[in-house]
């Protein structure tokens, strides 16, 4: 399947992209690069917003106002000033830890996940987050990925990449709690796949980022392997589904660790991917501030 480049920036660890159907607009995490990427997926121009510390997914809100999650917790975001403020702080003095995969969940609320800066084993957790509230959900956490929802909003799905299994629970939509005990969705440790950052389709199958394999896996509702799409980078890290028919997915990847010769040979680690799919995605949910 042809790939293009949708941004070609060299990020550390590209992370986290979210598509906002209203603006047209590609925002994304350089995590180790501490910076919010704002990319204008009509003109290619690129917005960054410096925040001094790890920061690793951008949400949506009913607003022009952004959240980012941060190192030190839930960050308010204005795209057009580039003001922001720490409005909930979230393992703000744990200096071991930092924020990794998260996303808008069901019911107005946040997946907000954890782990250690040098990958301590253990070191993380999810949260759920709604109405200045933060509640763990799944502890103890190495590395938190594959955050991701089902259309109907009953089904979550998230991993701890080293186990190498994707996880599914259901949870209530009107609140985006768990409301039953977590279950195996699919288990990629056989092939020595390492799950990164996910999204589900309109019809509910989820797209996997696998770190490492330079690809990106799509499995069905029950968790059996669809097919896979091969990209000229190793270390891919989250797709998103954006464009005016939701059908292009956005992958984003990391240059991070590479040596000179791993560098040379892959150029472009740090992209910013764009496929074209014939299957549409869903709209990224907004946190309502009502």
């Amino acid at each position: 399947m042809a790939w293009e480049v949708a941004f070609p920036v060299k990020n550390e660890l590209g992370e986290g992209p979210v598509f906002d159907t209203v603006t047209g607009c590609l925002f994304w995490c350089d995590i180790i690069g501490h910076t919010v990427l704002a990319g204008d997926t009509q003109t290619g121009l690129i917005k960054t917003f410096g925040f001094g510390e790890p920061v690793s997914a951008v949400f949506l809100t009913d607003t022009d106002q952004l959240l980012v999650a941060g190192a030190s917790g839930l960050y308010q975001l204005n795209p057009k000033t580039g003001t922001r403020e720490l409005i909930l702080p979230i393992e703000k003095d744990n200096p071991i830890t930092r924020a990794n995969d998260s996303r808008v969940a069901p019911g107005n609320s946040i997946w907000f996940g954890t782990m250690g800066r040098k990958l301590e084993t253990d070191a993380g957790a999810i949260y759920h987050v709604k109405d200045g509230k933060c509640t763990p959900l799944f502890s103890p956490i190495s590395i938190p990925n594959a955050t991701c929802f089902s259309p109907d909003g009953r089904i979550g799905y998230y991993c701890d990449t080293p186990q190498q299994r994707v996880m599914q629970v259901e949870i209530d939509p009107a609140t985006g709690q768990p409301v039953a005990p977590p279950s195996l969705f699919t288990d990629l440790s056989a092939d020595g796949l390492n799950p990164d950052g996910a999204v589900t389709d309109a019809e509910g199958n989820l797209w996997n980022a696998q770190w490492g394999a330079g690809r990106v896996a799509c499995y069905d509702p029950n968790g059996r392997f669809i097919k896979a799409i091969s990209l000229p980078a190793k270390q891919v890290t989250c797709p998103c589904f954006g464009g005016p028919d939701l059908k292009t997915l956005y992958v984003t990847s990391a240059s991070e660790g590479l040596s000179a010769k791993e560098n040379q040979e892959q150029p472009l680690a740090g992209v910013v991917f764009a496929l074209q799919l014939e299957v549409a995605g869903q709209p990224e949910r907004r946190l309502s501030f009502d």
